[in-house]
């Protein structure tokens, strides 16, 4: 490891030199099929051709501009966002904390243009991850990543997601600004929300005059297999989303969306990005969502989802011993292990296979959109000769 680079990672002993679709090679050649993809941000895989050829194509021409100018790209995309969802206005950033950021700046200046600045409060939920920025963490409420940096932030309330009578006593407050919460969370264990609880949450929000908040930035394009996971259910709309990874296919753009009311606030210098936005993140934004939203593309992200789960349960019933539970939505899927997944995780990686890790002592799999039903078939194996692996090792342990 470079002494150069600061050391808040622990990073794999992994030197990796280029991607293609669902497979990761290293310096030396030897390759992975990765189910980690940046953590969900290489929605349609490595080096997808049409990717390429965007970048190629607007880095001749033009690569950033100001955003006191206008940026077409930022128009077009903005329009598809919007076709495709609750919004009325979208604000380009560089990444999910920014967007995460944004979106809490937004709830905040709502109330505050609506006469009552009092309304401050943001309640979060234990399991989350909001980004690393400061109000990210404070929404959060890990306290690893708080410990260290100073007082909380005020005006972040944390609560449990089966707490059905604390979040409607702490949404009814008259200091309450928004709720923040992942439909599906993902460095929480890829924990899946339902629909009842969403629908439960946004008529609280709905009746007390709060805002609510998805962070979709894991969940989000195509991820589940719908555009956005909160669209499989019907009458759950926030009124505030935070979108990132996939929207670039792993070049770095975020973007909250907003509906024209909730934005209301946020008037000429109540916000602004220097690169958010800019040409040449937006050719490569463009051409990623038009791949990620065809329905094929979802379709055929479904069906090996589907595939996917059918195979990791029977996995489970073979390797009870290891796997507590398959879970998860779509392509965010989350193995509840017994062995500690961080060492699992490198035993996988000794088999061919990147997985990530996760709360509540899961790993996650994230592969690409366009995983095939081989490539699907294998990960399965991979993890089967990895579980194999765990047993002869904890048994020599023992």
């Amino acid at each position: 490891m470079s002494d150069n680079l600061l050391g808040v990672y622990n990073r794999a002993p992994l030197v990796v030199d280029r991607g293609e679709g669902s497979w990761l090679y290293d310096v030396d050649g030897n390759r992975w099929l990765d189910c980690v993809m940046g953590i969900a941000t290489d929605g349609l895989g490595h080096a997808h051709p049409k990717l390429v050829a965007a970048l190629e194509a607007q880095a001749k021409k033009l690569w950033h501009v100001s955003n006191i100018f206008r940026i077409p790209g930022q128009e077009a995309l903005a329009q598809r966002l919007i076709d495709s969802t609750f919004a009325d206005v979208v604000f380009f950033g560089n990444s999910g904390s920014e967007a995460i950021e944004g979106a809490l700046k937004t709830a905040r200046r709502y109330h505050f243009v609506n006469g009552a600045p009092e309304r401050i409060d943001v309640i979060g939920f234990a399991g989350s991850f909001h980004g690393r920025t400061y109000a990210a963490v404070n929404a959060s409420g890990n306290a690893s990543y708080l410990e260290g940096f100073g007082p909380r932030l005020p005006g972040y309330v944390q609560l449990t997601l089966d707490d059905e009578a604390g979040i409607a006593e702490a949404i009814a407050r008259p200091t309450t600004a928004a709720v923040i919460v992942e439909p599906v969370q993902g460095e929480g264990g890829a924990r899946a929300l339902t629909g009842e609880w969403l629908k439960r949450v946004r008529d609280l929000c709905t009746q007390h005059g709060v805002l609510l908040i998805y962070d979709e930035v894991q969940s989000g394009m195509g991820r589940t297999g719908k555009l956005f996971a909160h669209q499989w259910f019907e009458g759950v709309e926030p009124d505030i989303m935070a979108i990132a990874k996939a929207l670039g296919g792993g070049f770095p753009i975020g973007a909250f969306l907003a509906t024209k009311e909730a934005a209301k606030g946020m008037v000429v210098g109540t916000h602004g990005s220097t690169f958010g936005g800019n040409p040449l993140a937006m050719a490569v934004g463009i051409a990623a969502f038009d791949e990620i939203a065809k329905e094929e593309t979802l379709a055929h992200a479904r069906a090996i989802a589907a595939e996917l789960v059918e195979q990791l349960n029977a996995l489970k019933d073979k390797h009870s011993d290891l796997i507590v539970e398959v879970r998860g939505k779509g392509m965010l899927i989350g193995l509840k292990l017994v062995p500690n997944n961080r060492e699992f995780m490198a035993l996988a990686r000794d088999h061919g296979i990147l997985v990530a890790g996760g709360g509540e002592n899961s790993v996650r799999l994230l592969p690409s959109l366009l995983l095939s039903s081989a490539e699907a078939a294998e990960v399965v194996t991979r993890l089967d000769a990895a579980f194999a692996d765990a047993r002869t090792r904890l048994a020599k342990a023992a």
